[in-house]
């Protein structure tokens, strides 16, 4: 089992890790990106609770980038998550 996701004060992001082959793998994502990406209307959002409404997605994203090549830790932006389906499913 992984630990748990926190936020780092300090560097602003999320800290949390993946499970990719049963080993767990360290990746983050800034409060900005949550924000921006998944709650821009919000002005009080809480980057954790974003973050654990959004997870699944989260976690694609940190997949997509290893099996990309990238190296642990990884630190997700923007541009690695896939945009928001429009209302309606169109």
């Amino acid at each position: 089992m992984p630990p748990l996701p926190y936020f780092d004060e300090p560097s602003g992001a999320v800290r949390f890790w993946v499970l990719v082959d049963g080993q767990p793998l360290g990746a983050s994502i800034s409060r900005a990106t949550l924000h921006y990406r998944f709650r821009p209307k919000s002005s009080d959002d809480d980057p954790i609770e974003t973050f654990k409404a959004n997870e699944r997605e989260i976690d694609a994203a940190v997949r997509r980038r290893l099996q990309a090549g990238s190296l642990e830790p990884v630190m997700l932006r923007e541009h690695d998550l896939q945009p928001a389906a429009p209302e309606g499913g169109r």
